[in-house]
């Protein structure tokens, strides 16, 4: 079977080879009943055709025969006696005359075709001669078709039991894999649960002995992504520690440095040094960052002011956007409640407006307005900045991806980061180049429910 039609679901799989072997039984046991209740009646029928033919051609001279229409011979299967003259040359009497069959030739049974229907074909009884030549000759006729309509009824109604078994069997069928299926969604709904820090495995009792095995290598899988994802995780968080004490040391001694600098050259050297560490420094924090983040989440979650959040958030951002002489504001119309942990709210929040201060030019302008959309509260950040270019918009959020030519340092985590903690908390960030002017607009969509 080739690939486009093959049959992809299990139940209509079964359906189907369920089907085809109750066919594959209708037609064995139509065939068997045919052959078994064929020889029973045709036995039969030849016997009483035998007794009826020795018992006319005992008598001397031949009793009344008792007529019969062509009714009763085809659809009821009654017998033809015909008496013949002893040379068989004349046809003395019949039971129905209508009935043109000659004397056969030979005694015995033989099948005599007058036509092309089912209704011409003849079995044929031919008695003996008497031992006395001016004894009658007898014969005895029934229709052939009729025994095998009979045979036919007989064994169509052999498998009726079997085709009304079928819907039956296949109701049971659907019942069955209905329930073995909702076992597996069920399976397929805990793996879809888990998360990177989960340790619980996924039950296997609730599933059928033969899909054990599967659920059980699935676990050992998950097990083994899980211990590597964890060593991962460590070393990242181990490597970022042990070099924030180092990079702290060179940015207090670079501090100690400053005024020892002369004007000119080495003054703009220094100041790239300084800009270089203070990346190096920034890019430490985002990977300790990310590393716990790909951890489990936190477990404590409650109602969360999304407001004075994003008032936290903003100032703690004023020493940068001072440095850099941007104008951040903040206007909240409305004040929703989000329920998350707020660390994970703050690495959204912080890095949307990290980006958007490093991002909008020296004197620009940054707004975060926090009011409904359709219904729905939303946060928006808003910067005056280059703006990102359409085809990148979404490629933004990748790991370490920086846009070509950007002169703002970063590490490339920030959205990252962002976006994997909104998603974990319901929340959606959805880019898009301003229209009312240059820049971006970074909005993040907060749970219906706030």
């Amino acid at each position: 079977m080739s690939p486009r039609f093959r049959l992809r679901s299990l139940r209509s799989r079964l359906l189907l080879w369920l089907v085809a072997l109750y066919l594959v039984a209708i037609a064995a046991t139509v065939w068997f009943s045919y052959g078994a209740y064929g020889r029973l009646v045709n036995n039969f029928m030849d016997d009483q055709m035998r007794l009826l033919a020795e018992s006319h051609v005992s008598h001397h001279r031949p009793p009344p025969l008792q007529s019969v229409t062509g009714d009763d011979v085809i659809r009821r299967g009654a017998f033809v006696v015909q008496v013949w003259s002893g040379d068989g040359s004349t046809l003395l009497g019949s039971s129905w005359p209508g009935l043109e069959m000659p004397l056969q030739s030979d005694a015995g049974f033989s099948d005599v075709r007058a036509g092309p229907r089912n209704e011409d074909a003849w079995r044929v009884f031919t008695a003996e001669p008497g031992a006395r030549t001016d004894m009658p000759r007898v014969q005895v006729v029934q229709n052939d078709g009729f025994r095998r309509n009979r045979i036919v009824r007989r064994a169509l109604l052999e498998s009726l039991p079997i085709l009304l078994m079928l819907p039956v069997t296949l109701l049971m069928l659907l019942l069955i894999v209905s329930a073995a299926s909702r076992s597996l969604r069920a399976v397929a709904r805990d793996v879809a649960a888990q998360e990177v820090g989960d340790t619980a495995e996924v039950a296997s009792a609730r599933v059928p002995e033969e899909i054990a095995p599967l659920v059980d290598a699935l676990n050992s899988v998950l097990g083994r992504l899980r211990g590597a994802l964890s060593t991962q995780r460590r070393f990242m968080q181990d490597a970022a520690h042990e070099l924030r004490t180092p990079m702290a040391a060179i940015r207090l001694q670079i501090e100690n440095l400053r005024g020892h600098v002369p004007a000119g050259d080495a003054a703009e050297r220094f100041a790239q040094l300084e800009g270089g560490v203070e990346r190096a420094q920034h890019l430490i924090e985002q990977l300790l960052r990310l590393s716990r983040q790909d951890g489990a989440p936190p477990a404590a979650r409650g109602p969360v002011d999304v407001a004075a959040l994003l008032r936290d958030s903003v100032g703690q951002l004023m020493v940068l956007a001072d440095q850099r002489r941007v104008d951040v504001g903040f206007e909240g119309r409305v004040a929703p409640l989000v329920s998350a942990p707020p660390s994970e709210l703050r690495s959204v929040f912080d890095n949307l407006i990290d980006n958007a201060v490093r991002y909008a030019p020296e004197g620009g302008v940054v707004d975060v307005r926090l009011h409904m959309v359709d219904g729905q509260p939303v946060v928006d950040v808003l910067d005056d900045g280059p703006g990102i270019p359409a085809e990148q918009l979404e490629r933004v959020f990748d790991r370490f991806f920086r846009i070509a030519g950007s002169a703002a340092g970063g590490s490339g985590l920030g959205l990252a980061i962002a976006r994997t903690a909104a998603l974990r908390n319901g929340l959606r960030i959805v880019l898009a180049n301003r229209a009312d002017g240059p820049g971006l607009r970074a909005r993040v969509y907060l749970p219906a429910s706030s």
